[in-house]
């Protein structure tokens, strides 16, 4: 058993699904997997159009979030039993609609950027189709996962790919100007602060601070997302691998950030403030990793 596990406490009727692997105990941000990167893609430097415009690109956003992310989130309620639910509300629903009908009485005209744990191949498609086709999302990602095989569905998803540092400071800076412009037109962007992946793991790892500088920079408030996890029972047996749990969506209210506070203390404190929120919403009582390192 990882030692993490063993330490890990949450609260009565949460449900901890078996450490499927030899999760790391000292590497929160170790890579978990070995994609294969064997799809053609632009090299992602300065000249690299991180705003696409073209009518191709926006075809295909408009076909992700108005027809695939929908058709997926039937697919992940079929398979893994996804469902949401709002902090506070007691019964769990199927339809994303209470969600999104919730967000309704927050001020999230300019945006917002969503928070997640990284815990599952679909983990991103979970909270999108939180919003259905209600918001324009751009998702800054790793990115050579632009050449694996699911380069398409990354694309499609709002998908902007991360240069690499020895692409230099001018690649760098054209991808800020780019979130520049995605917040001049009040984009929403989704952001995961534990940087890899890792299936089904429980406890929350630290969080990177990019996500937080991005909410304090574009003053767009912040929504924390835990996937939480059930047993998978009856009909859900035959539909889905028997090794792989059930999931689920808890939303928590948005954590607007104080922009007259020093930029380095506000965003440590909203980087705290979300990680303890999350594990709040994920019933997680003592987390065995720090907010950040």
């Amino acid at each position: 058993m990882n030692k993490r596990y063993e330490k890990l406490k949450v609260t009565e009727g949460t449900y901890v699904p078996p450490a499927v692997s030899d999760y790391p105990e000292e590497e929160p941000y170790a890579g978990m997997y070995k994609p294969v990167y064997n799809r053609p893609f632009p090299k992602v430097d300065a000249s690299y159009p991180y705003v696409n415009d073209t009518w191709q690109n926006r075809l295909g956003i408009w076909f992700g979030y108005h027809i695939a992310r929908p058709i997926l989130g039937h697919v992940l309620r079929i398979k893994y039993g996804l469902r949401w639910k709002v902090e506070g509300q007691e019964k769990w629903s199927r339809c994303s609609w209470t969600v999104r009908k919730w967000m309704k009485q927050y001020d999230l005209s300019h945006g917002a950027i969503t928070i997640a744990n990284h815990c599952y191949r679909h983990d991103c498609a979970s909270v999108l189709t939180s919003f259905s086709g209600s918001h324009h999302m751009r998702i800054p990602m790793f990115a050579p996962n632009f050449r694996t095989k699911d380069q398409f569905f990354l694309r499609i998803i709002g998908g902007v790919p991360i240069p690499a540092p020895e692409e230099g400071l001018s690649a760098m800076k054209a991808f800020n100007a780019a979130f520049d412009e995605f917040d001049r037109r009040g984009y929403w962007f989704h952001i995961f602060p534990e940087a890899k992946r890792w299936d089904w793991y429980k406890p929350l790892r630290p969080f990177q601070k990019g996500a937080f500088t991005m909410s304090y920079k574009y003053n767009k408030p912040i929504i924390p997302f835990a996937i939480t996890y059930r047993p998978r029972t009856g009909i859900y047996r035959l539909l889905g691998p028997k090794d792989e749990p059930l999931t689920q969506v808890i939303v928590g209210a948005p954590i607007y950030p104080d922009t007259t506070a020093p930029r380095a203390v506000e965003t440590e404190r909203l980087l705290n403030l979300t990680h303890q929120t999350i594990c709040r919403l994920a019933g997680i009582e003592h987390n065995t990793w720090p907010s950040s390192l």
